[in-house]
Order: C-alpha cells, then structure tokens, then sequence
C-alpha cells in the first residue's frame, strides 16, 4: 500500500478549517465588519472544501500511485495555502492588496480538479 502525504494534510487541514472556523464565529465576529467577516468565511469555506479534496487525493492515490495524482494533490495544497492564506490575511489585516494574490490560489485549485479528474480519465 502507498501512503499518501495527502491524507494527513487534508486531516491537518480540516483541523485547521475548523479551528480557524470557530475563531472567525466567535472572536472575530464582534470586531470585523460585515465584508471583513464576509471574506474569512470564504476563506474557511474554501479552506474546508479543499480540505476534503486533499483527503480524496490521498485515498485514491493508495490505490493508484498517478504522478498526475500527486501533482494534483499538491497544486490543491498550494491552492488552499495561498487561496485561502490571502483571504485570512486581507479579512484580519484589511490590506485589500493581499486580495491580487487570491487568484492564483483560486487557479491553483482550478489545476488541482482538473488534474483530478484527467488522472481519472487517463487511468480508465
């Protein structure tokens, strides 16, 4: 059996979401505005989401060792590191330059489904 590095980033992950989830719900709630508290839920969101998906990525990737699994599973990393990070960042800094960095997270995450679901197609 392989072990995927993706299973316990996507567990780390997850924790972190949920972690970084309640923070937001309840010490943030008082002292951000509307759109700050807005964007950080985004951010959690997405950082959960993905969460899952790296979890995903590990599982398959005992069954089938795809170098394209691998890839996909660290531009999903990469994708909530900066994604995600940016948007915790601009919400609790309010610097709305950090929000430029956000898109290339977001097509990081893009790679990651699309080499998820090319791994599929490729293996069948």
């Amino acid at each position: 059996m392989n072990k995927s590095p993706f299973i316990p980033l996507g567990a780390l992950s997850a924790f972190l979401a949920v972690a970084f989830g309640a923070f937001g719900a309840h010490a943030l709630k008082a002292s951000l505005s509307p759109y700050s508290l807005g964007v950080y839920h985004t951010a959690v969101d997405y950082h959960m989401w993905h969460a899952i998906g790296l979890l995903i990525i590990g599982v398959l990737q005992q069954q089938n060792s795809s170098n394209l699994l691998c890839k996909a599973g660290w531009f999903m990393f990469a994708g909530i590191i900066i994604f995600s990070g940016s948007l915790y960042a601009l919400s609790l800094s309010g610097i709305k330059l950090l929000g430029a960095i956000t898109p290339v997270g977001g097509v990081c995450l893009l790679i990651a489904w699309l080499l998820l679901a090319y791994s599929f197609i490729k293996s069948n």
